[in-house]
Parts: structure tokens; sequence; C-alpha cells
């Protein structure tokens, strides 16, 4: 579905916001990625990286828990 308005996105699809106020930018390894704090762990929800090797990395995939 595509919206043409002058409305901000914000303000059609606010619940949106809410579900990514969690989520922080960190770079470790020298991997970019998204990730959410889960007590004393990060949860990995997006590797950023223009490096294809980087999202071969078992360790850094979507949904694995690192270290803080």
């Amino acid at each position: 579905m595509i919206h043409h308005t002058i409305i901000p996105p914000e303000l059609i699809f606010p619940e949106q916001l809410e579900s990514f106020s969690d989520q922080v930018s960190l770079t470790r390894n020298g991997v970019p990625m998204v990730v959410e704090q889960r007590g004393n762990m990060y949860k990995i929800v997006r590797i950023m990286s223009s490096d294809p090797a980087d999202y071969l990395n078992s360790e850094l995939h979507p949904g694995s828990y690192i270290p803080i």
C-alpha cells in the first residue's frame, strides 16, 4: 500500500516508534549492528554491515546473544 500524504509517518504509524525504543546501535569486532539489551546480554536484531562476509559469521546472526 502506498500513502501519498504530507502527514509525517510518525503520526500515521505511532506504534512503530515504540517498538524500536529498546534498540541501540553498536559496533562489535568492527561489525555495526542493532541490538536490544536483555538482562546482561545483547540480542542481535540486525546486522548493518556492507561486508558480505559479516553475514556469514555464525556468532553474529540476528537472534543470537552477545555479552555486554
